[in-house]
């Protein structure tokens, strides 16, 4: 039985991530289809690959979806939420940097329906997110660190995804500290290291390759549909469709 192409909308296209996205769905043609690439100013080429390219001012005119995946900025977000909200489609963002108002804007849209916003899509962190919540609550009085490690032109310390996993280990119970390195190349390194007396923990993602954000997205998105309105954990999602 042939199942019919989940209808993406890639918000944020010319950007690294939605190139990578564009490129890594163009692989799955029979599980995934593009119906649209939404770029801040208006593209050069209506069609590229197939695929049907619009001005953010556009986006209103956008075809039918099933589900949007947001890499922009703050200031392409709170239209992409609402036209979700208004087609009732899902949402997968990776935005950063968006404000208190536009948070509690996405609080509201999962009211209505599924969404998942993340500062790291892999789907490893995902699993290490588990294991740092489920460690510190095992490991009542033990020292917690986060350190992570990226490329010298990543200007934000600690990364998103050092606080997330700073924010599990809250959960579980630890008081976290953080240290970033910043040097060379490298793509993203986080360690959460647990200690105590005579003993040490040390829990390690490291991304190697860029794609693995793109993948983890696409993987995501495929997870919403069916869902019940409400704002998902990547990790809340790694049981596979429904």
């Amino acid at each position: 039985m042939n199942q019919t192409p989940l209808r993406l909308l890639i918000h944020g296209a010319s950007g690294r991530m939605g190139q990578a996205l564009l490129r890594l769905a163009a692989e799955h043609p029979e599980q995934l289809q593009v119906v649209a690439a939404v770029t801040g100013r208006a593209p050069a080429q209506r069609v590229v690959d197939g695929v049907p390219h619009f001005a953010a001012s556009e986006l209103p005119g956008a075809p039918p979806f099933d589900v949007a995946i947001d890499f922009s900025l703050p200031e392409g977000f709170d239209p992409i939420v609402a036209l979700c909200v208004e087609r009732g489609a899902g949402l997968v963002s990776g935005t950063t940097g968006i404000s208190p108002v536009q948070r509690d804007a996405l609080d509201a849209a999962a009211a209505t329906i599924p969404l998942v916003w993340a500062s790291n899509f892999s789907l490893g962190v995902a699993v290490l997110d588990e294991l740092v919540e489920r460690a510190a609550q095992a490991l009542a009085g033990w020292d917690c660190d986060v350190v992570e490690s990226h490329h010298t032109k990543k200007k934000d310390a600690p990364s998103g995804t050092a606080l997330t996993l700073g924010a599990a280990a809250e959960r579980g119970g630890a008081q976290p500290h953080y240290a970033s390195l910043r040097a060379g190349d490298i793509i993203g390194e986080h360690l959460v290291q647990f200690t105590g007396q005579g003993e040490r923990i040390e829990l390690v993602h490291r991304a190697t390759n860029r794609d693995i954000f793109a993948r983890g997205a696409l993987f995501v998105a495929r997870q919403l549909p069916g869902r019940p309105a409400g704002s998902y954990r990547v990790r809340d999602l790694l049981d596979g469709p429904r």
